[in-house]
């Protein structure tokens, strides 16, 4: 007991001076570095002309986008969500776009067994998979103390963790074949836990808990499959999706869309929205560059640049600025801002 005292007194001493000259040293090399791997990356871009790609949570919002941009850049498709109706409409977009094969199918991606029928499926069909852009999300408006059964939100893990999850584990054996990627649809929120960016990060924190899982995920697998598969996970702010429409998970557990809602948000985002389409281009752009992580709009990069190394700067801003704006009654109304899509 009274050598492990010693060791870790020592570490604790020697480990931060250590680390200063350390990155003294290596800092300037490493940003030069940096610098022209990212030029690199600005002009070599993936070809995506007759790439298999497999989308979730395709029917509507992002993933209805990144369908149509991946479409647009000649890729063979495998559109998934749990509405065969909406989804044959993106599917016939689609090809009319540009896409020589598209394949819709329905399934839902919190059943492990859809999950791996749809993987088998386009690998039966196509031969081989390229990209899985893990897109299909839900979301939440309601407290932890307004809910009436907890567990009633086990969807909300379902869906948006091990709906990523399944279909990587599914995938991966057929991605490395290909040298491929995945994509991961996660939150800004999950970094910056903002009030008033996404007030659900404070509200129900349940569904940060969720897209915070994905971070941790999928940043401990992208070392594990490097370089055979290539990761991008994308953080993203408010967007234009049905979950600004008012498409949310309620706190008795249902999936439903409340105009009331949407109004809400109408009257209290003070924040400019960003376009599916512009998001969905941007993300599609950054895979195409090999990039390991992706946020849109850009400017929320300088909030997450902030959290990380003022944190009590930007908990004083959110107490300030946030708490004293949004009190009582708006405070109580359920306000969902996230990049999340219903599929």
């Amino acid at each position: 007991m009274g050598r492990n005292h010693v060791i870790h007194h020592f570490i604790n001493a020697l480990a931060k001076p250590l680390l200063f000259v350390c990155l003294c040293l290596l800092l300037p090399i490493f940003f030069i570095f940096k610098f022209l791997y990212t030029f690199y990356l600005y002009h070599c871009n993936e070809n995506m002309e007759g790439k298999v790609v497999i989308v979730t949570g395709a029917s509507s919002g992002i993933g209805e986008q990144l369908s149509y941009e991946y479409a647009k850049k000649g890729a063979r498709l495998m559109i998934v969500a749990r509405r065969e109706e909406r989804l044959q409409q993106v599917a016939e977009t689609a090809r009319g776009l540009g896409s020589p094969d598209v394949v819709p199918i329905c399934a839902d991606v919190s059943n492990v067994n859809d999950c791996k029928r749809f993987v088998d499926a386009t690998i039966k069909h196509f031969g081989r998979l390229d990209h899985l852009v893990n897109n299909a999300g839900i979301s939440s408006v309601c407290s932890v103390e307004d809910t009436t059964d907890i567990s009633k939100f086990v969807p909300l893990m379902d869906i948006n963790f091990w709906g990523c999850v399944y279909p990587t584990y599914f995938a991966i054996p057929y991605l490395k074949k290909t040298r491929g990627k995945i994509i991961v649809n996660s939150s800004v929120s999950a970094i910056l836990h903002p009030p008033t960016l996404a007030i659900y990060s404070v509200r129900t924190p349940h569904l940060l808990a969720s897209k915070a899982a994905l971070l941790s995920f999928y940043e401990a697998l992208r070392v594990e499959l490097a370089p055979a598969i290539t990761i991008t996970i994308a953080t993203l702010g408010i967007v234009e999706t049905e979950i600004i429409q008012g498409k949310h998970l309620s706190k008795e557990g249902v999936l439903r869309v409340d105009p009331q809602l949407a109004d809400a948000l109408n009257e209290i985002i003070k924040l400019p929205v960003m376009s599916s389409q512009a998001c969905a281009k941007a993300v599609l752009d950054a895979v195409g560059r090999g990039e390991r992580n992706v946020t849109e709009p850009k400017w929320y990069k300088a909030f997450v640049l902030l959290k990380g190394q003022c944190p009590e700067v930007t908990d004083w801003c959110y107490r300030t600025f946030y708490f004293k704006r949004f009190s009582s009654e708006k405070m109580n109304a359920p306000i969902p801002l996230s990049q999340d899509k219903a599929s």
